[in-house]
């Protein structure tokens, strides 16, 4: 969940809105790559979750981190919740899952680096008082009562919400992990068809990366519970938004959707004020009932952007939301299979060849088989196996294509980091398949052998 936006002062006109998002437009040389993670942290000795206070606790992370590891603190009413370095932030999801937002860098090399050091700074620090993390999509055993709700006035609202709205938002705040990876685009031309692109092969993957078999201590039928979790959270914010492939769509379009989803929040002084239900639209002509007379800034704007939850968003950049969390070698893959299908012109071009023919039906077929099925859903006569292969063939020539070497020229490109993907695409199977083999075979349903075996 996003930190408290910086986004600009007063808006005086309705094309501010749409002048924000088309800001990000950047030319190619200056295309970044942001990956962000999450993980769940457990004691050790009782494979309980992390509480936010205490000998080991996430606030022991965070003070470790800020301490031994060179991190700024990020406080809200007097409660460190986050962390800053570099150009990344270390922050806090709803249920205590530790996230890294990483720095926007040129390759994936450098974001696997990044990865790799945070890892291993988290791990110095977990190692020393007895805790442990483990990137799954969601929680394998623990209950809704069991984990915590961390101390950010965001997070206490949304929470009374989402019981409102759907069946499973609390689900999603407390129990849910995911690897994301941010992106650039040059024009509005070009974040059109990347935002299609990216919505329409977001089950491709969902399927490859899931991780989430198993909810209460059970297998709960999915391959990834959390895709199926956001699927019954709020249909206002979530979703496959088919608006996208209709003609005309760009940053205006964007920009009316974005004022029709319901307002969470407005953060004030270090505050976030409750403006659950209420409308942005009413923001604008002074007429919010939780700010009367006032009218919004541009960070109000940026902060209600990070409210909206589709399978792939926009921002000043585009979010890639459908893939859980996982283990260490696949939070490299995410980012190294999205740079491939959108940073080549080839590769994207490729892309759009494959899905422009799907409709809206089509698509969500995908996104619900996905999450059940993995590698082996169907939509119509669409197979996702075959689907996901000529998929990632696209990444892989997109990499190739990129030419971005690593370890100081002696690795010539990037399309290593898809060596996970490729293990998949060649047995079938994918991380929730495995978990699933260990669960029904050697672990003979002892869940929590997964600990030991699946922690970072």
């Amino acid at each position: 969940m996003s930190i408290p936006q910086s986004g600009g002062g007063p808006i005086e006109r309705h094309e501010q809105l749409a002048e924000y998002l088309a800001s990000g437009c950047k030319p190619k040389s200056d295309w970044r790559i942001g990956t962000e993670h999450e993980k769940f942290g457990y004691c050790k000795d009782t494979l309980k979750p992390l509480p936010y206070e205490g000998e080991r606790s996430i606030l022991a992370v965070l003070q470790g981190l800020r301490d031994l590891h060179g991190w700024a603190p990020l406080e809200e009413g007097g409660k460190l919740i986050g962390l800053t370095k570099d150009g990344a932030n270390v922050s806090l999801e709803p249920g205590g899952q530790l996230e890294l937002s990483g720095a926007p860098v040129e390759t994936i090399h450098q974001t696997c680096d990044e990865v790799n050091d945070h890892l291993r700074d988290v791990k110095d620090i977990a190692d020393k008082i007895g805790v442990g993390f483990i990137g799954l999509g969601a929680a394998p055993i623990w209950t809704h009562d069991q984990m915590p709700l961390m101390p950010k006035g965001r997070y206490k609202l949304m929470d009374n919400y989402m019981q409102q709205v759907g069946t499973s938002g609390t689900t999603m705040m407390r129990r849910t992990c995911t690897v994301q990876v941010n992106l650039d685009f040059s024009s509005e031309t070009d974040m059109v068809q990347k935002l299609r692109v990216a919505i329409a092969l977001q089950p491709v993957a969902t399927a490859l990366f899931a991780n989430s078999p198993f909810l209460e201590g059970k297998p709960n039928g999915h391959k990834s519970w959390r895709a199926r979790v956001w699927r019954h959270l709020d249909d206002d914010r979530t979703g496959m938004v088919p608006f996208v492939f209709e003609e005309g769509f760009g940053f205006e379009r964007w920009v009316q959707y974005a004022l029709d989803v319901p307002m969470y929040f407005v953060y004030r002084d270090g505050a976030y004020i409750n403006a659950l239900g209420q409308s942005f639209r009413d923001f604008l002509k002074g007429q919010l009932p939780a700010l009367p007379g006032e009218t919004p800034t541009l960070s109000d704007w940026a902060d209600h952007l990070t409210t909206l939850f589709p399978e792939a968003r926009i921002k000043k950049f585009i979010e890639m939301r459908g893939a859980d969390g996982g283990p260490w070698r696949r939070l490299c893959a995410l980012p190294a299979f999205w740079v491939g299908l959108m940073y080549d012109q080839s590769a994207l071009d490729a892309a759009w060849d494959l899905v422009k023919g799907w409709d809206a039906e089509t698509r969500e077929t995908l996104r619900v088989e996905a999450s059940r099925q993995g590698l082996q859903a169907q939509a119509g006569d669409i197979g996702m196996h075959d689907l996901a292969r000529e998929v990632l063939a696209i990444s892989e020539a997109g990499l190739k294509a990129r030419a971005r070497p690593g370890a100081g020229g002696m690795v010539p490109d990037e399309t290593h980091f898809l060596s996970a993907l490729r293990d998949s695409v060649e047995t079938g199977k994918v991380p929730a398949d495995e978990l699933l083999d260990h669960y029904n075979s050697d672990w003979n349903g002892d869940l929590s052998q997964i600990y030991a075996q699946y922690s970072y």
